[in-house]
């Protein structure tokens, strides 16, 4: 029986003009499905280091870890983090320059209501992250989609994003390296990329979720260390990747002393403060080896490699770039395999059982994103799965 309009509950707009996630989509079929290849998981498959989880165990049992910290996060971890962004980022913070949060996505969602009113619109490069879209969205803003220049590596359209901004827009909002495309932007990029904010006061909001990731001699560079763009960037980070502790959910943001104090009003309601379990894990893996590091950077880069060369296998079916940075790609399904990705890779993982991710969530039709943190006899045996599949 239809509930009449009356006692129809009502639900909010904000949240309703959200689409169903087509990756979950993925997730929730492939339950049905026996022995699936996984190549569409963006999470690291190691196992969070030994001295990170001792670090953890020592905490709770040392009574530290029942309480609230600061809503700002504990103060010897900021003090660690603001010495790391200096080290590695090229970013001279202070503590109370640094809010550390639920993982990346908190502190961006924070970001975000921080600085975003109704009707004010953000530019997103795309192929970029579902969920800074949906996070804009969730702030009552508009998300401007701007394509990348996927026949250059999935470069930045500089001409493109300088022509999109008008009256309504308030900031730009990417990851770097880039989550799906696995691109890196230069210097010059990010340069020009600094003059348009500069040029029409806007706020930058970056993702660098994948910043020890890059490969071939490429380098992350953080936008925010750049001239006249401490003030208005706010560079969220995480230790997820970095460190391989995606259940852990703990990240952090740094940004300017006037936005700072705004990030953490819309950081307080969403979370208080991070886990303190998490927090503790944190600050052995900033002050501790960074061996595991290397070792999954370089365990990523063969890894990149294998899958590449096992695409080159397939080339009547993808065209790829070879991704600079993350552990992520976005092949192109070519034009007579069919546009529809979402159809596209149900049917490759109901009739080939391998998972991908279909390029519609991240505003890359016609694509697929494949995640080479798996182990390499994962890639193997997708690829082997894949390619008896399309030769019939």
């Amino acid at each position: 029986m239809e509930p009449s309009e009356k006692s129809r509950i009502n639900i909010s707009n904000r949240v309703s003009r959200i689409p169903r996630s087509a990756i979950h989509e993925m997730t929730r079929l492939s339950r049905d499905i026996e022995d699936v290849a996984f190549l569409s998981w963006a999470k690291p498959t190691s196992e969070t280091p030994e001295n990170i989880r001792q670090a953890a165990i020592r905490a709770i049992t040392e009574g530290k870890t029942g309480g609230y910290s600061e809503p700002a996060g504990l103060l010897e971890l900021r003090k660690e983090i603001t010495a790391k962004l200096l080290r590695d980022n090229g970013i001279d913070a202070s503590v109370n320059e640094v809010i550390v949060t639920v993982g990346a996505i908190e502190g961006l969602a924070a970001a975000v209501m921080a600085v975003i009113d109704p009707d004010d619109e953000v530019i997103i490069p795309v192929p970029g992250y579902s969920t800074h879209i949906q996070q804009v969205v969730l702030a009552s803003g508009t998300p401007v989609c701007v394509p990348t220049l996927e026949n250059s590596d999935f470069s930045l359209d500089l001409e493109r994003i300088s022509k999109a901004v008008s009256s309504r827009t308030k900031a730009i909002l990417f990851s770097d390296p880039n989550n799906p495309t696995g691109s890196v932007y230069s210097r010059e990029e990010l340069k020009q990329l600094a003059d348009i904010a500069i040029e029409n006061n806007l706020v930058v909001i970056t993702d660098e979720a994948y910043e020890y990731f890059t490969y071939d001699g490429h380098k992350h560079h953080s936008i925010g260390a750049f001239p006249g763009m401490k003030e208005r960037t706010i560079s969220v980070f995480t230790f997820t990747k970095t460190y391989a502790m995606t259940g852990w959910r703990i990240g952090y943001v740094h940004s300017s002393p006037e936005l700072i104090p705004q990030i953490k009003k819309a950081h307080i309601p969403f979370a208080i403060c991070a886990p303190v379990i998490s927090q503790y894990a944190a600050l052995e893996a900033i002050r501790g080896s960074q061996k595991c590091v290397d070792e999954f950077r370089n365990h990523y880069l063969s890894a990149r490699n294998l899958m590449c060369e096992r695409l080159d296998g397939l080339d009547c079916i993808f065209d790829y770039w070879k991704p600079r940075g993350s552990y992520l790609m976005l092949p192109g399904i070519r034009k007579e395999q069919g546009t529809d990705s979402l159809n596209f890779a149900k049917k490759l993982l109901r009739e080939a059982g391998v998972s991908t991710t279909p390029g519609v969530a991240f505003k890359g039709e016609s694509h697929l994103r494949m995640s080479f943190c798996v182990p390499e006899e994962v890639i193997n045996k997708a690829f082997d799965r894949m390619e008896k599949y399309f030769a019939g």
